[in-house]
Protein backbone atom coordinates (compact mmCIF):
# COMPACT_ATOMS: atom_id res chain seq x y z
CA UNK A 1 0.00 0.00 0.00
CA UNK A 2 1.11 3.31 -0.55
CA UNK A 3 0.70 6.81 1.41
CA UNK A 4 1.17 10.33 0.64
CA UNK A 5 2.45 12.57 3.62
CA UNK A 6 2.13 15.87 3.41
CA UNK A 7 3.65 17.90 6.25
CA UNK A 8 3.17 21.74 6.18
CA UNK A 9 3.51 22.54 10.27
CA UNK A 10 1.77 23.18 13.27
CA UNK A 11 1.70 22.81 16.49
CA UNK A 12 2.11 18.77 16.46
CA UNK A 13 5.71 18.96 15.35
CA UNK A 14 6.68 21.53 17.39
CA UNK A 15 9.04 21.58 20.38
CA UNK A 16 9.93 23.94 23.48
CA UNK A 17 12.19 26.62 22.77
CA UNK A 18 13.03 29.77 24.78
CA UNK A 19 11.05 31.53 22.79
CA UNK A 20 8.48 29.64 23.16
CA UNK A 21 7.05 26.74 20.58
CA UNK A 22 9.00 25.83 17.67
CA UNK A 23 9.04 23.35 15.02
CA UNK A 24 11.49 20.57 15.07
CA UNK A 25 12.29 19.02 11.53
CA UNK A 26 11.56 15.33 11.33
CA UNK A 27 9.24 15.50 14.55
CA UNK A 28 6.05 14.60 12.46
CA UNK A 29 7.77 11.92 9.65
CA UNK A 30 9.05 10.06 12.57
CA UNK A 31 5.54 9.73 14.77
CA UNK A 32 4.50 8.63 10.97
CA UNK A 33 6.83 6.34 10.50
CA UNK A 34 6.50 4.71 14.19
CA UNK A 35 2.89 3.96 13.33
CA UNK A 36 2.41 2.52 9.62
CA UNK A 37 2.34 -1.02 9.65
CA UNK A 38 5.27 -3.15 7.80
CA UNK A 39 5.02 -2.96 3.74
CA UNK A 40 3.37 0.74 3.70
CA UNK A 41 5.57 2.79 0.81
CA UNK A 42 5.49 6.17 2.26
CA UNK A 43 5.70 9.72 -0.35
CA UNK A 44 6.49 12.83 1.69
CA UNK A 45 6.23 16.16 1.06
CA UNK A 46 7.68 18.54 3.41
CA UNK A 47 6.95 22.83 3.25
CA UNK A 48 10.51 24.30 3.71
CA UNK A 49 10.30 25.98 5.73
CA UNK A 50 7.31 24.59 7.99
CA UNK A 51 5.04 26.70 8.04
CA UNK A 52 2.71 28.46 11.02
CA UNK A 53 -1.38 27.93 9.81
CA UNK A 54 -1.65 31.18 10.38
CA UNK A 55 0.12 32.15 7.43
CA UNK A 56 -1.16 29.41 5.20
CA UNK A 57 -3.38 30.36 2.09
CA UNK A 58 -3.98 29.79 -1.72
CA UNK A 59 -0.24 29.29 -2.88
CA UNK A 60 0.29 26.64 -0.19
CA UNK A 61 -3.06 25.01 -1.01
CA UNK A 62 -2.04 24.86 -5.08
CA UNK A 63 1.44 22.94 -3.76
CA UNK A 64 -0.62 20.62 -1.39
CA UNK A 65 -2.82 20.11 -4.90
CA UNK A 66 0.01 19.71 -7.18
CA UNK A 67 1.60 16.83 -5.03
CA UNK A 68 -1.96 15.25 -4.62
CA UNK A 69 -2.28 15.45 -8.40
CA UNK A 70 1.54 13.85 -8.80
CA UNK A 71 0.46 10.42 -6.66
CA UNK A 72 -2.77 9.66 -7.86
CA UNK A 73 -3.07 6.33 -6.39
CA UNK A 74 -2.41 7.18 -2.87
CA UNK A 75 -4.24 8.33 -0.12
CA UNK A 76 -3.45 11.41 1.89
CA UNK A 77 -2.56 12.51 5.28
CA UNK A 78 -1.72 16.23 5.42
CA UNK A 79 -0.54 17.60 8.67
CA UNK A 80 -1.14 21.42 9.62
CA UNK A 81 -1.96 23.69 12.38
CA UNK A 82 -5.18 24.05 13.24
CA UNK A 83 -5.86 28.16 12.86
CA UNK A 84 -7.06 28.07 9.46
CA UNK A 85 -7.99 24.04 9.34
CA UNK A 86 -11.50 25.13 8.46
CA UNK A 87 -9.94 27.04 5.34
CA UNK A 88 -7.85 24.15 4.16
CA UNK A 89 -10.33 21.60 4.60
CA UNK A 90 -12.90 23.88 2.37
CA UNK A 91 -9.99 24.71 -0.17
CA UNK A 92 -9.21 20.44 -0.43
CA UNK A 93 -13.00 19.60 -0.09
CA UNK A 94 -13.87 21.74 -3.15
CA UNK A 95 -10.75 21.55 -5.26
CA UNK A 96 -10.40 17.99 -5.43
CA UNK A 97 -14.62 17.58 -5.76
CA UNK A 98 -15.11 14.39 -8.04
CA UNK A 99 -11.97 13.48 -8.34
CA UNK A 100 -12.24 10.35 -6.13
CA UNK A 101 -9.49 10.97 -3.85
CA UNK A 102 -9.20 10.67 -0.08
CA UNK A 103 -7.63 13.34 2.07
CA UNK A 104 -7.04 12.89 6.14
CA UNK A 105 -5.52 16.17 7.78
CA UNK A 106 -4.54 16.16 11.36
CA UNK A 107 -3.60 18.25 13.74
CA UNK A 108 -3.72 18.85 17.66
CA UNK A 109 -3.65 21.73 20.51
CA UNK A 110 -0.59 19.96 22.17
CA UNK A 111 2.66 18.95 20.81
CA UNK A 112 3.70 15.24 20.26
CA UNK A 113 5.60 13.99 23.23
CA UNK A 114 4.06 16.37 25.42
CA UNK A 115 1.07 14.58 26.95
CA UNK A 116 -1.80 15.62 24.92
CA UNK A 117 -3.61 15.05 21.92
CA UNK A 118 -1.23 14.85 19.22
CA UNK A 119 -0.47 10.93 19.31
CA UNK A 120 -4.16 9.71 19.49
CA UNK A 121 -4.86 12.06 17.06
CA UNK A 122 -2.18 11.08 14.36
CA UNK A 123 -3.37 7.17 15.16
CA UNK A 124 -6.86 7.80 14.08
CA UNK A 125 -5.73 9.63 10.95
CA UNK A 126 -3.53 6.60 10.09
CA UNK A 127 -6.15 4.14 10.36
CA UNK A 128 -8.40 5.58 8.68
CA UNK A 129 -6.71 6.44 5.90
CA UNK A 130 -5.58 2.58 5.87
CA UNK A 131 -8.67 0.71 6.92
CA UNK A 132 -11.46 2.95 4.81
CA UNK A 133 -11.62 3.83 1.00
CA UNK A 134 -14.26 6.37 1.39
CA UNK A 135 -13.58 9.02 -0.90
CA UNK A 136 -13.44 12.89 0.32
CA UNK A 137 -11.61 15.19 2.45
CA UNK A 138 -11.90 14.29 6.23
CA UNK A 139 -10.73 15.68 9.57
CA UNK A 140 -9.14 13.30 12.27
CA UNK A 141 -9.32 15.18 15.70
CA UNK A 142 -10.41 13.97 19.14
CA UNK A 143 -11.08 10.48 18.22
CA UNK A 144 -13.68 11.43 15.45
CA UNK A 145 -13.74 11.50 12.01
CA UNK A 146 -15.46 14.47 10.12
CA UNK A 147 -15.98 15.81 6.66
CA UNK A 148 -13.36 18.66 6.59
CA UNK A 149 -15.25 20.45 3.55
CA UNK A 150 -16.96 22.99 6.36
CA UNK A 151 -15.80 22.60 9.69
CA UNK A 152 -15.42 25.20 12.55
CA UNK A 153 -12.87 26.01 14.92
CA UNK A 154 -15.63 26.76 18.15
CA UNK A 155 -12.78 26.35 20.82
CA UNK A 156 -9.41 28.24 20.67
CA UNK A 157 -7.61 25.53 22.72
CA UNK A 158 -10.04 22.60 23.84
CA UNK A 159 -9.03 19.32 22.76
CA UNK A 160 -12.49 18.77 20.69
CA UNK A 161 -12.33 22.44 19.53
CA UNK A 162 -13.51 21.14 15.89
CA UNK A 163 -17.50 20.97 15.00
CA UNK A 164 -18.93 20.09 11.13
CA UNK A 165 -21.47 21.83 9.98
CA UNK A 166 -24.12 20.52 7.83
CA UNK A 167 -23.96 21.46 3.77
CA UNK A 168 -26.06 21.26 0.86
CA UNK A 169 -24.70 19.24 -1.62
CA UNK A 170 -21.39 20.36 -3.52
CA UNK A 171 -20.77 20.85 -7.29
CA UNK A 172 -17.71 20.62 -9.47
CA UNK A 173 -15.76 23.78 -9.33
CA UNK A 174 -14.39 25.41 -12.52
CA UNK A 175 -10.88 26.03 -11.59
CA UNK A 176 -9.20 23.47 -9.59
CA UNK A 177 -6.55 25.60 -8.56
CA UNK A 178 -6.66 29.63 -6.63
CA UNK A 179 -5.84 32.22 -8.42
CA UNK A 180 -4.80 36.14 -7.69
CA UNK A 181 -8.17 37.51 -6.89
CA UNK A 182 -8.43 39.31 -3.86
CA UNK A 183 -11.01 38.42 -1.51
CA UNK A 184 -12.38 38.80 2.14
CA UNK A 185 -14.72 37.57 4.32
CA UNK A 186 -17.02 41.42 5.77
CA UNK A 187 -18.98 41.22 8.24
CA UNK A 188 -22.32 43.16 9.28
CA UNK A 189 -22.34 45.04 12.48
CA UNK A 190 -24.88 47.33 13.79
CA UNK A 191 -23.53 50.91 12.97
CA UNK A 192 -21.53 49.63 10.48
CA UNK A 193 -21.05 53.05 8.17
CA UNK A 194 -21.98 52.38 4.49
CA UNK A 195 -18.32 54.33 3.44
CA UNK A 196 -16.53 51.50 5.07
CA UNK A 197 -18.09 48.93 3.27
CA UNK A 198 -18.25 50.70 -0.14
CA UNK A 199 -14.15 51.44 0.46
CA UNK A 200 -13.37 47.54 1.08
CA UNK A 201 -15.26 46.62 -2.11
CA UNK A 202 -13.47 48.97 -3.95
CA UNK A 203 -10.49 47.00 -3.42
CA UNK A 204 -11.59 43.94 -3.65
CA UNK A 205 -12.78 41.28 -6.81
CA UNK A 206 -15.23 39.54 -4.32
CA UNK A 207 -16.43 39.23 -0.50
CA UNK A 208 -18.33 36.89 1.61
CA UNK A 209 -21.13 38.67 3.24
CA UNK A 210 -21.76 37.51 7.11
CA UNK A 211 -25.11 38.66 6.92
CA UNK A 212 -27.87 38.84 10.13
CA UNK A 213 -30.02 35.21 10.70
CA UNK A 214 -31.82 33.82 7.70
CA UNK A 215 -30.60 36.76 5.41
CA UNK A 216 -31.54 40.42 6.42
CA UNK A 217 -29.04 43.55 7.16
CA UNK A 218 -29.75 47.02 8.04
CA UNK A 219 -32.28 49.48 6.61
CA UNK A 220 -29.37 51.78 5.25
CA UNK A 221 -29.83 53.33 1.38
CA UNK A 222 -25.96 53.77 1.47
CA UNK A 223 -25.57 50.76 2.50
CA UNK A 224 -27.68 49.33 -0.04
CA UNK A 225 -26.11 51.45 -2.62
CA UNK A 226 -22.65 50.13 -1.74
CA UNK A 227 -23.44 46.53 -2.63
CA UNK A 228 -25.24 47.11 -5.65
CA UNK A 229 -22.50 49.17 -6.84
CA UNK A 230 -20.24 46.87 -6.35
CA UNK A 231 -21.83 44.19 -7.65
CA UNK A 232 -22.52 46.12 -11.03
CA UNK A 233 -18.80 47.04 -11.07
CA UNK A 234 -18.26 43.15 -11.31
CA UNK A 235 -17.62 42.14 -7.80
CA UNK A 236 -18.81 38.50 -6.36
CA UNK A 237 -20.31 39.04 -2.83
CA UNK A 238 -22.00 36.17 -1.50
CA UNK A 239 -23.77 36.18 1.58
CA UNK A 240 -23.92 34.10 4.37
CA UNK A 241 -25.66 33.63 7.78
CA UNK A 242 -23.36 34.97 11.03
CA UNK A 243 -24.83 32.14 12.83
CA UNK A 244 -23.26 28.71 12.86
CA UNK A 245 -25.75 26.72 11.58
CA UNK A 246 -28.60 26.87 9.12
CA UNK A 247 -29.30 28.49 6.09
CA UNK A 248 -30.06 31.65 4.36
CA UNK A 249 -33.75 31.43 3.72
CA UNK A 250 -34.35 34.64 0.71
CA UNK A 251 -38.08 36.16 1.11
CA UNK A 252 -38.72 35.48 5.12
CA UNK A 253 -38.34 39.36 6.18
CA UNK A 254 -38.74 42.40 4.36
CA UNK A 255 -35.66 43.24 6.20
CA UNK A 256 -33.91 41.01 3.87
CA UNK A 257 -35.35 42.29 0.69
CA UNK A 258 -32.65 44.33 -0.28
CA UNK A 259 -30.17 42.33 0.25
CA UNK A 260 -31.05 39.98 -2.63
CA UNK A 261 -32.27 43.02 -4.76
CA UNK A 262 -28.80 44.28 -4.88
CA UNK A 263 -27.34 40.85 -6.89
CA UNK A 264 -25.44 39.31 -4.15
CA UNK A 265 -25.47 36.12 -4.07
CA UNK A 266 -27.09 33.36 -1.72
CA UNK A 267 -24.16 30.89 -0.23
CA UNK A 268 -26.75 28.87 1.53
CA UNK A 269 -25.57 26.78 4.63
CA UNK A 270 -21.82 27.44 3.59
CA UNK A 271 -19.45 28.37 6.25
CA UNK A 272 -17.37 31.78 5.92
CA UNK A 273 -14.48 29.80 4.39
CA UNK A 274 -16.29 27.04 2.38
CA UNK A 275 -17.97 30.54 0.36
CA UNK A 276 -14.72 32.18 0.35
CA UNK A 277 -13.33 28.93 -1.38
CA UNK A 278 -16.32 29.36 -3.53
CA UNK A 279 -15.54 32.21 -4.79
CA UNK A 280 -12.01 31.44 -5.52
CA UNK A 281 -12.78 28.59 -7.69
CA UNK A 282 -15.88 29.89 -9.72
Amino acid sequence: MKLLLIHTGGTIGMVSSDDGLTPQAGLVEAAVAARLPVGVDVHQHVFTPLVDSANLGPDHWNEMLDVIDAHPDCPVLVIQGTDTMAFTGAALSQALEGLERRVVLCASMVPLGAGGDAEANLSSAIDALLHDKTVGVFLSFNNTLMSARAVVKHHSYALDSFRTIPQDPMTRPKHRRFGAKRLAIVTLAAGLPAAALAAMLAELDGAVLRVFGTGTIMSDAGLIAALSQAVERGVQIRAVSQCEVGSLEPGTYAAGAALWNTGVQNGGRETPEAALVHLWLN
